[in-house]
């Protein structure tokens, strides 16, 4: 869990629910779906990141229409492990998740997954969507039923 995280405990996982997962960018975010029974992320949409208020309109959007039971957000940590620049922004954005929506956040390594999107042949316009996918479908089988 990185420092300064919202969540801070492990939480048990629900047996069922919704779960939206974000690759946070200063520019766009990739947002991801997927779901507790069937265990399988799939890309969702990609948000413009013009200023935090337009930011969090679109997600609130997705709260009420997906009706998420958590978040998981991607933790760009270096390829040795240390800290980053964009990991502050990923953890603040994470915290405001959590503090705006009231749901759990829970951080995943994202190490690579743009990377793995661009290999797998996805465009720029796919990428962000593709790699929250990643970094969802990784949570997912993290945490094994």
């Amino acid at each position: 869990m990185p420092e300064g995280a919202a969540a801070s405990t492990p939480r048990p996982l629900p047996a069922d629910g919704t779960v939206l997962a974000f690759d946070y960018g200063e520019k766009k975010i990739g947002v991801a779906l997927g779901n507790f029974i069937t265990r399988e992320a799939r890309p969702l949409v990609i948000l413009p990141n013009p200023t935090v208020e337009a930011r969090f309109e679109a997600v609130a959007a997705l709260v009420r229409e997906w009706a998420p039971v958590r978040f998981v957000v991607g933790m760009p940590v270096n390829p040795d492990g240390g800290e980053q620049p964009s990991m502050r922004l990923a953890r603040r954005f994470g915290n405001q998740l959590n503090g705006r929506f009231g749901l759990p956040v829970e951080w995943v390594d994202e190490r690579y997954t743009s990377r793995l999107a661009q290999m797998a042949g996805y465009r720029p316009g796919e990428l962000d969507a593709e790699a929250a996918r990643l970094i969802l479908q990784q949570y997912f089988d993290q945490h094994p039923l």
